[in-house]
């Protein structure tokens, strides 16, 4: 039996949860009222909760919501030690819901990545990796076990947390020293290369990981507008802008509709659309029993306008990149090769040439051990 106090905080955040409080947003929502909870504490809670949407299948509806959340945790533990234990056959029958067969066909190591605690990825400034590794001593570098993770274990600024503090506390992320940001959206940011002095535009910034992954990339140089249908995203987008002292930026209000908020030529665009975010279902186990497949269906129409609404906003020579954190082929190849099909004047280009020189490319959660992505780009002619 797991610590009692834990699974009743659980319990209290699950009977929260409704359709328009998920789970993760219900979790926020009770640490924020208990922030006399240590580090620890915190951390239990968000386990046991996570863990009860993992295996939910497993869990007999007649139990209580303790005995179900110990039950979760049991399995949850049992099965990182031994991930073999669970047969794949089982994990694509239960771990995932069963209209996504007609979307998705998850490789089993993805299955089982799905399974497990997520990692915690952070991007420090560029040229710091070192330095900060040193200074938060619970943050190492990728290995090379992948491809992928070969990449970033000799570039790239990602490092992988470790430890229990709360990076959000710490001076480095105060100063700006570094981002909480998932490894497979760094790999966006790399997939766009933007150069110094150039002109981009990040379409669908939200609170602005990405942009500041690209504003370090153009080195504060050049200009790097940002926007989004949600002007409180953008409001934290300019908080975040400002702690990383990073200036080039303009922010501007689009909700994906044919008039664009600037008349600006850009060297780049970045399309990271709103999509049904399959690939971070081990980060978000909860979105897995809320997703539909309407809803797939629904955004990639929204997907499918937000590209074609960009297009003439491009220079000749100018990047565009498509991505979605999602694995559905409906909002992923679909989209990419109907665009492909209605935009002659666009050419399908390497992600990243050398390293990724296809056209499209979709990454696994097992892949970088990080989010599941899908990526396309292209050049105009």
């Amino acid at each position: 039996m797991f610590d009692s106090a834990t699974l009743n905080r659980a319990a209290h955040v699950i009977r929260t949860v409704n359709p328009r409080l998920p789970a993760d947003a219900a979790l926020r929502q009770e640490l924020a009222a208990n922030r006399n909870l240590s580090a620890a504490a915190r951390s239990a809670v968000s386990r046991a909760v996570f863990s009860y949407y993992r295996w939910l299948s497993w869990l007999r509806e007649a139990d209580s919501l303790q005995s179900r959340l110990d039950d979760a945790l049991t399995r949850q533990r049992q099965f990182e030690t031994s991930p073999q234990s669970v047969k794949v056959e089982a994990l694509a029958a239960r771990a995932v819901p069963p209209w996504l067969a007609e979307e998705v066909v998850f490789p089993g190591e993805s299955l089982l990545q799905l399974q497990k605690e997520p990692r915690l990825w952070i991007r420090a400034r560029p040229g710091t990796r070192d330095s900060l590794s040193s200074e938060l001593k619970d943050a190492t570098p990728p290995d090379g076990a992948t491809p992928l993770l070969q990449f970033f274990s000799t570039k790239g600024d990602a490092l992988r947390f470790f430890g229990t503090r709360d990076l959000f506390s710490t001076d480095g992320f105060k100063t700006g020293k570094f981002e909480i940001q998932d490894l497979a959206s760094q790999w966006v940011g790399h997939a766009c290369a933007p150069q110094p002095g150039q002109v981009w535009w990040d379409a669908c910034a939200g609170e602005g990981g990405k942009s500041l992954h690209l504003a370090d990339q153009m080195d504060n140089k050049g200009v790097l507008w940002a926007s989004d249908r949600s002007e409180r995203r953008l409001e934290q987008l300019k908080r975040r802008f400002a702690r990383a002292q990073l200036f080039n930026v303009r922010v501007a209000t689009w909700e994906g509709a044919t008039s664009l908020p600037t008349k600006t030529k850009f060297d780049g665009v970045l399309v990271d659309a709103p999509c049904s975010g399959v690939g971070t279902w081990q980060r978000n186990p909860h979105a897995r029993w809320t997703t539909t497949l309407a809803d797939v269906q629904e955004l990639a129409g929204v997907q499918t306008r937000m590209l074609d609404s960009v297009a003439a906003s491009l220079k000749s020579g100018g990047r565009l990149v498509y991505a979605v954190c999602t694995l559905t082929r409906s909002e992923t190849t679909a989209v990419a090769d109907q665009f492909t099909q209605t935009h002659p004047e666009f050419t399908p280009t390497p992600i990243f040439p050398g390293v990724v020189d296809d056209t499209q490319q979709t990454l696994w959660p097992h892949e970088l051990e990080a989010n599941g992505m899908f990526l396309a780009a292209w050049t105009k002619k």
